[in-house]
């Protein structure tokens, strides 16, 4: 595998109909990164994806070990930073991270997280918004302690992206807005439930500003109708809320579930016994049908065992089918109509 060339001609067998070749195929190039510490093979193998959305490729990347754990989250940073890769480089990164790799600690630590706040802060792509935030929620669960350095820069992304559910940019088709809608709500019951001192000093802060008086009354406060008084309000600190100590005891399952005890909503609260979805939830958005092809968002169960969902959009937009099945890939516009939408607001705010 020394030769591009051959690199190339592995790579379209890995997307062979013949199982027992891609298998093999599968086992060449795992054997090599074990044996090649280097990053050439691991960008390949991105750029690969990034450009044909191969599911074995998919595989081979979302099992990798040290080093290459380094290399792919370089790499996935580097496509970042370029506004056409960013999107498809954001689906990487959600199925990466749904998988909660043995190195996820290591995220807080890698320049991709400053890069993903940065694009949730200036972009203007609704899509990669969406997806971007999906991505946060997904990840804060496994590094809660890098609340302490990016507290802030996540308090402001809510504030931006709520303001845009409120002046819906004209450039936005309304349906994208409200997968944006759903998506900010799911954010605010991740920060309110990791960090409820120091969220709620933040909205009175934010949102007594003259300017934000619409966005509170017509966005968050219809949220806040939806979750409990958190107890740490009373018996915490904005200081011991972001403590590490804190932390430690927890693993990424427990971060989730103490998020879902606070939430009024009869999906988030059936989380804990590991009910089915209840329907009624999100009768507070008032759109009741919806593109299928714009809602790609759906995954059925976690790692955990938990119902969850993670972004997987790409240029094509991707439904996830149950663990194990390969994505359905639509490409928009689609004229099918999702005839129950509340179940997809019940799987985004419990991711």
């Amino acid at each position: 595998m020394a030769q591009q060339a051959n690199i190339g001609e592995l790579l379209s067998m890995l997307d062979s109909p013949v199982l027992s070749v891609r298998d093999d195929v599968t086992a060449v190039f795992k054997e090599n990164l074990s044996s090649d510490r280097g990053p050439m093979l691991v960008n390949t193998l991105v750029d690969y994806y990034l450009e044909t959305n191969s599911q074995p490729v998919l595989h081979i990347l979302t099992t990798l070990q040290e080093p290459h754990d380094k290399h792919l989250l370089d790499k996935m940073n580097d496509c970042m930073g370029r506004a056409a890769s960013r999107l498809p480089a954001l689906s990487l990164l959600g199925h990466v991270i749904r998988l909660q790799p043995p190195w996820k600690h290591k995220l807080s630590q890698a320049p991709l997280l400053p890069s993903l706040l940065k694009c949730l802060k200036m972009d203007t792509d609704v899509i990669v918004l969406t997806t971007g935030v999906l991505v946060l929620i997904t990840m804060l669960p496994m590094i809660p302690q890098s609340g302490k350095q990016h507290l802030h820069d996540f308090f402001d992304i809510f504030g931006r992206l709520s303001s845009w559910c409120l002046k819906k940019p004209g450039h936005v088709t309304e349906i994208y807005l409200v997968h944006l809608h759903a998506s900010v709500y799911a954010l605010f019951h991740r920060l309110y439930g990791m960090y409820p001192c120091n969220f709620v000093s933040f909205l009175r802060s934010h949102y007594s500003m003259k300017e934000n008086l619409d966005t509170f009354e017509e966005v968050v406060r219809p949220m806040m109708e939806h979750v409990r008084i958190h107890p740490e309000l009373v018996t915490g600190s904005k200081d011991h809320e972001l403590d590490p100590r804190r932390w430690k005891r927890l693993e990424t399952h427990d971060v989730v579930i103490e998020c879902a005890k606070i939430s009024l909503d009869p999906a988030e609260a059936s989380y804990e016994d590991g009910d089915s979805i209840s329907p009624q939830v999100s009768a507070r958005f008032p759109h009741r049908a919806a593109d299928v092809a714009t809602s790609p968002y759906v995954d059925t169960q976690n790692s955990c065992g938990s119902a969850t969902s993670t972004p997987y959009s790409s240029s094509r937009l991707t439904l996830l089918n149950t663990p194990g099945q390969p994505p359905q890939t639509l490409s928009p516009p689609s004229t099918r109509l999702l005839t129950e939408p509340p179940q997809v607001w019940s799987v985004w705010v419990r991711i």
